[in-house]
């Protein structure tokens, strides 16, 4: 029988994009390994960008210990770096992804590497436009500064509604297993190597900040 660990990455700045939030990738690898019981289950919130992965980490440790295979729903949520996917295939730990588990390495790779090709093509063509911009004499930049504030004031605050609204389905599962106290939820999502907004540790305070943002 093969011992499945699960890992799930909830992305701070693309879950209410893609759509693939904790629910539905959970739902996916559900459906994927059936009736079995997953050694562990790993929930990282994280941006795709980072290749500083904890949880990450972690879960493959595990899958070199108890020779599981870590399962993941898709296969972006790993990372769109190709570096990155090469260095965990080359690590030995059996992986797979749900929305293509009959891909091999090599397409993997080739998928990975196309992924962030795109991503540098959005990147470069934004800086060229902006440079182009620049040239035409055009003033980047808020040419109002105060007003500047009040919107980046407004962009933190839906920043810290959509980090709030990532993380409530973990806090749910905590509670659901019988921890119900701020400093209980607190001391669960630092047990899990989940981070805060900042990318600290929680408190009390944090944990209750995060729940009254999405009553």
């Amino acid at each position: 029988m093969v011992n499945y660990v699960t890992y799930y990455r909830v992305s701070t700045d693309r879950q209410g994009k893609s759509g693939l939030g904790l629910a539905a990738q959970q739902k996916a690898v559900s459906e994927f390994i059936g009736d079995l019981e997953p050694l562990q289950e790993f929930v990282e919130v994280e941006s795709g960008k980072k290749a500083d992965r904890p949880e990450l980490l972690t879960a493959m440790a595990l899958c070199k210990k108890k020779k599981a295979r870590l399962v993941i729903a898709k296969l972006d949520r790993l990372s769109r770096n190709v570096a990155f996917i090469a260095n965990l295939m080359d690590s030995g730990v059996d992986f797979v992804a749900c929305d293509m588990p009959e891909a091999n390495k090599l397409t993997i790779h080739i998928l990975a590497a196309v992924a962030e090709h795109e991503r540098e093509m959005i990147s470069q063509r934004t800086k060229v436009a902006l440079q182009a911009a620049k040239a035409k004499g055009v003033k980047l930049g808020s040419p109002n500064p105060e007003k500047g504030s009040k919107i980046g004031v407004v962009q933190l605050t839906k920043n810290a509604d959509r980090f709030a609204s990532n993380v409530a389905p973990v806090i749910r599962e905590i509670q659901t297993a019988g921890v119900n106290t701020y400093r209980g939820i607190a001391q669960a999502l630092n047990a899990r190597g989940i981070h805060t907004a900042r990318g600290g540790e929680w408190h009390p305070a944090t944990v209750r900040n995060v729940l009254e943002r999405t009553k």
